[in-house]
């Protein structure tokens, strides 16, 4: 305990000299919110996918690999066609817009993109964001907590609470500089974790066929790519349901405010690598490791969830605590910690912004000074920090069946269907309405929890939905009502 313990003061008191530096760059809101937007494409790269992975890749991902089998590789596949997509194809046109309009937030884009002379879109835009921000960092406490209590034995409710007051130390005092730096920081330790955890797990073995042939010997759905079910429709949902997840990196907005703080385009240019291969590496070895613990420790006849948690979300620390000597489990507790916490700090700010920027300065207070806006920032980031550490805390008390996958998938999908179809739409769309854009957010931002308490518990259809999950509809829904909007409304479109 005392290694563990030894391992995880070091790590952070560097987020914390990281918080501290930070500050010493934060002169306004600007800065404070997007870095200036003078950060470069390795620490931006690197914390944009430290942001869009979480904890969600390092137990979910991996426990979806043990459960699910080699189909879980569907997910990698979605993940990088979404990663390619947004970092090719739409980064540099969302930068340079941001640019010409003096952007700070995805509200700021939005209005100045449909010339709006009302706040409605802006009021819309933060309200979505604020709520579903919220959900997602409770997910991503609520992960913490069981972190704390799977790998140093520490109460749930203390390992909640001592995650979330880490990261507020830096967020606190160093805004979005501090988010960046130690992103990129507890990237480089996701990476270089799941890249060792399975080339280890391999090299313990005689053979490395015989995971396949073990696998198949356990449950021959494990080795099938399609999952196996006997349902063919069943079958068309699940893996559309895995793959769609990367449709969340088309817009997202604590991914997209990266490219908003950026130095300019040619650093995307080398930055589109960087996040792309990230993503590819870091998905398949999360799959990976799932399926060598999968293989390693359960047997033919056994229920996996028994012995690797529910939702297999305890093969990472199998693996590592059956593989490694103490001394690198507890450097793995702290690459653990480093999935969660990168997505809290984000998550943080872009809601922190969305209020004292999008509704208190642009709405409330439009003369409010650089100085006196700052420090509001920093006490509505603790706000939003607190109410999410307390939703986290009440789900833990009613929802004891809960996995982290889905409960992150939730609030994933809840930012990514209200805004994804309107950056898509407003970047490659003439003639996209400020009443289609509004239509756009209001269906996707509500189809989330249409799908997934109304229709999933329905008898019959409501199972398909459920592997289908709930962000392709509502993804699908909201560019649907964009279009049917923006032609029934088309006042107000101005060019690119």
């Amino acid at each position: 305990m005392v290694i563990k313990l030894s391992v995880l003061f070091i790590y952070f008191a560097i987020l914390f000299l990281i918080g501290i530096y930070a500050s010493k760059k934060i002169k306004g809101v600007s800065d404070y919110y997007v870095g200036g937007k003078k950060l470069g494409f390795w620490a931006v790269a690197f914390s944009a996918r430290a942001t869009g992975e979480s904890g969600w890749l390092l137990l979910g991902l991996t426990g979806m690999g043990a459960i699910a089998g080699v189909s879980a590789y569907w997910i990698v596949l979605g993940e990088v066609l979404g990663v390619g997509i947004s970092w090719f194809l739409m980064a540099k046109r969302f930068k340079k817009a941001t640019d010409k309009y003096q952007s700070l937030t995805i509200p700021d884009y939005l209005e100045s993109r449909f010339q709006s002379t009302k706040h409605t879109l802006r009021i819309i835009a933060a309200s979505a964001l604020t709520i579903f921000v919220i959900i997602y960092v409770s997910a991503q406490i609520d992960a913490t907590g069981k972190a704390f209590e799977s790998l140093l034995d520490m109460n749930y409710y203390g390992g909640a609470i001592l995650g979330f007051v880490i990261v507020m130390a830096y967020i606190f005092t160093g805004g979005f500089v501090a988010v960046v730096w130690s992103d990129f920081f507890q990237g480089i330790l996701m990476l270089l974790g799941l890249i060792a955890l399975p080339l280890v797990g391999w090299w313990t073995l005689d053979n490395g066929a015989e995971v396949i042939n073990g696998l198949h010997s356990i449950d021959p759905n494990l080795t099938n790519i399609w999952g196996g079910n006997d349902d063919i429709w069943m079958t068309v949902f699940t893996l559309l349901g895995f793959s769609m997840i990367g449709l969340g990196f088309l817009g997202s907005p604590q991914i997209y405010v990266r490219f908003i703080s950026i130095k300019n385009t040619k650093e995307i240019d080398h930055g589109k690598w960087v996040a792309v291969l990230f993503t590819l590496i870091t998905d398949a070895a999360a799959v990976s490791i799932g399926l060598l613990g999968r293989y390693l420790f359960t047997e033919y006849g056994q229920d996996p969830e028994s012995i690797l948690g529910e939702g297999g979300e305890g093969v990472l620390i199998k693996m590592i605590e059956n593989l490694f000597p103490l001394t690198i489990v507890a450097i793995y507790i702290a690459i653990v910690l480093s999935a969660i916490m990168s997505t809290i700090d984000s998550l943080i700010i872009v809601a922190s912004s969305a209020i004292t920027r999008d509704f208190y300065q642009q709405i409330l207070a439009p003369k409010i000074t650089e100085k006196k806006l700052t420090k509001i920032s920093r006490y509505v980031t603790l706000t939003i920090a607190l109410l999410s550490l307390i939703i986290a805390m009440i789900v833990a008390i009613n929802s004891p069946d809960r996995t982290i996958f889905w409960f992150v998938i939730f609030g994933f999908s809840g930012i990514a269907a209200t805004f994804c179809p309107v950056i898509i739409l407003s970047l490659f769309w003439k003639s996209y309405s400020e009443a289609g854009a509004i239509a756009s957010m209001v269906s996707g931002f509500l189809c989330v929890p249409f799908f997934k308490f109304i229709i999933q518990p329905l008898d019959g259809i409501g199972i398909y939905f459920e592997k289908l999950d709930v962000l392709a509809p509502s993804f699908a829904i909201s560019i649907f009502f964009g279009w049917l909007f923006s032609k029934i409304y088309p006042k107000n479109s101005p060019k690119l």
